[in-house]
C-alpha cells in the first residue's frame, strides 16, 4: 500500500480522492481497495476544488458548545468535478445547482473545506 497524501483531515488545505486503475471508479473516502470492483490500492489525487451543489441544509441549532459560535451554518453535498460527492460547509446563500469552489476555514477548532460561489 502506498503512502497516503495529506489532506484537510491531516491539517493540509487539500481535498484528496481516489481513482481505481482497474475500473475507473472514483471515491472520496480513503480505502485500501476500490469500492466498486475490489481492486487493491487505488491511486490518490488532489481535487481541483470545483463542483456543483447537489443539496444544502442550513443548520440553525448548535449540536455542540464548540459549534454555537458558527450558527447558522450551511452544510452542503457537492458533486465535485472529478466525479465524487462530498459533504462540506459552504456559504449560507448557496442553492442547489450553484457552481462552487473550495477553500478552507476554521470550524469548531478544525480546518474544514468551505465552498463559495464559483465564478
Amino acid at each position: 500500500m502506498s503512502e497516503r497524501l495529506a489532506d484537510w483531515t491531516r491539517g493540509e488545505e487539500a481535498i484528496i480522492y481516489q481513482a481505481c486503475a482497474s475500473c475507473g471508479h472514483v471515491q472520496y473516502f480513503h480505502r485500501g481497495f476500490c469500492a466498486a470492483c475490489g481492486a487493491s490500492d487505488p491511486r490518490e489525487a488532489r481535487a481541483s476544488g470545483k463542483g456543483r451543489v447537489y443539496a444544502t441544509s442550513l443548520v440553525c441549532r448548535a449540536a455542540t458548545p464548540e459549534t454555537r459560535a458558527h450558527v447558522p451554518y450551511n452544510i452542503l453535498l457537492v458533486d465535485c468535478a472529478e466525479g465524487f460527492r462530498m459533504m462540506a460547509h459552504g456559504e449560507n446563500g448557496l442553492a442547489i445547482g450553484d457552481e462552487v469552489i473550495a477553500g478552507f476555514r476554521p470550524f469548531a477548532g478544525k480546518l474544514v473545506p468551505f465552498f463559495s460561489k464559483g465564478k
